[in-house]
């Protein structure tokens, strides 16, 4: 078995998963280190939104980068449909985000206006009322007074997603070990040695990318990963007919029917239970957005652990002591695949990031 490699992702999860294929589509031999099933995976609830309408609202190299990668992201579906001949079923016809209430509408247009300043006229939306929400979205409750609409959203299967990049860095010659957790990172020169149970690994570049395994990973290359677990559970209901071609916040109809309703945030530490009151409120959110859906059976619930850093913005870094070593945490897995796979991973295969990221680095933190 081969331990010696250009390139060794830690984390199998989204973000490592387009890392290392976007290492191996750069032509780098490499390897994805996987923990398996023990691992706090924020994949497991993942709700499939790529999304740009809330990403970054103060924080404008946020929005642009989450923008580089929704306008990205076609090209990326595309080009792992080639690769793999699986349809990771994404589309972009815009999202939109319900209101409530009018002081959630007044909420809603300051930030996006907010957003738009920070793009020059790049990011567009419209702010919808009642009558023209209902023209979008069928079935619209009579409590929803409006909402945001942005054409640069879009959404996309998850599960299929993980599957096709992980095919795709497969058959570029990428090798994933499964059940190989890191237990120590060493640097001998030029070359790393990572350390699992099943033996050594060598690499000339090691990336961070095990989601809220990287805040213990960080110090053994000499680097800062402040991330906390933050809680969302998800609902799936059964397979109704098509209702909801445009993705919303909470609400999303899956390609394949059943509807995925969640956004929920907990500060409860690695507590994975799901919980009734939680539950309760968010199909409470999509009852009275949807009346219809208070007849729809929910067949599965669960919970899953978002990586969040403490302004909830991605970090970047490269170790200055220990050059080769990078890190990379966020909870926009889905959203910042694109980005990652066909951006970072260059960057990372020519041994420096791009200067775009120096404000993602967690030197923010140090004040």
């Amino acid at each position: 078995m081969r331990n010696t490699f250009d390139a060794v992702v830690i984390g199998g999860g989204l973000l490592g998963s387009a890392i290392g294929f976007g290492l191996a589509r750069h032509g780098l031999t490499t390897a994805i280190l996987d923990e398996g099933d023990i691992a706090y995976r924020a994949a497991r609830g993942n709700f499939g939104l790529v999304w740009v309408q809330s990403k970054g609202i103060g924080a404008p190299i946020y929005a642009d980068w989450t923008m580089r990668s929704s306008d990205l992201w076609s090209e990326f579906a595309l080009e792992l449909q080639e690769r793999t001949g699986i349809d990771v079923i994404h589309s972009r016809p815009g999202g939109i985000h319900i209101c409530l209430s009018e002081a959630e509408f007044e909420e809603r247009a300051r930030k996006m206006m907010t957003l738009g300043g920070h793009q020059k006229e790049k990011f567009t939306h419209e702010m919808l009322d009642h009558k023209a929400m209902a023209e979008h979205l069928p079935g619209l409750g009579p409590e929803v007074v409006g909402g945001s609409f942005s054409p640069h959203d879009g959404h996309v299967n998850p599960l299929r997603l993980m599957r096709a990049m992980q095919r795709a860095f497969g058959d570029l010659g990428g090798d994933i070990r499964t059940d190989s957790r890191a237990l120590k990172i060493t640097q001998d020169g030029e070359s790393f040695s990572v350390q699992t149970k099943g033996g050594d690994i060598s690499a000339g570049r090691v990336v961070l990318a095990a989601g809220l395994g990287n805040r213990d990973l960080a110090s053994m290359v000499d680097l800062d990963q402040p991330v906390r677990p933050v809680k969302g559970q998800i609902m799936v209901s059964e397979r109704v007919q098509p209702f909801l071609n445009i993705p919303t916040t909470h609400v999303r109809q899956t390609g394949e029917g059943t509807v995925m309703i969640g956004d929920s945030h907990e500060e409860v530490g690695f507590d994975l239970s799901s919980t009734p009151r939680i539950a309760r409120d968010i199909a409470d959110r999509a009852r009275r957005s949807f009346p219809f859906l208070n007849r729809v059976r929910i067949v599965r619930t669960w919970a899953a652990l978002r990586v969040m850093t403490p302004d909830g913005l991605p970090i970047y870094d490269q170790s200055e002591s220990m050059p080769g070593a990078f890190s990379a945490s966020c909870h926009s897995g889905v959203t910042l695949a694109a980005v990652h796979a066909m951006t970072y991973a260059p960057y990372v295969a020519e041994g420096k990031l791009g200067r775009e990221l120096a404000g993602l680095s967690a030197r923010r933190f140090d004040v």
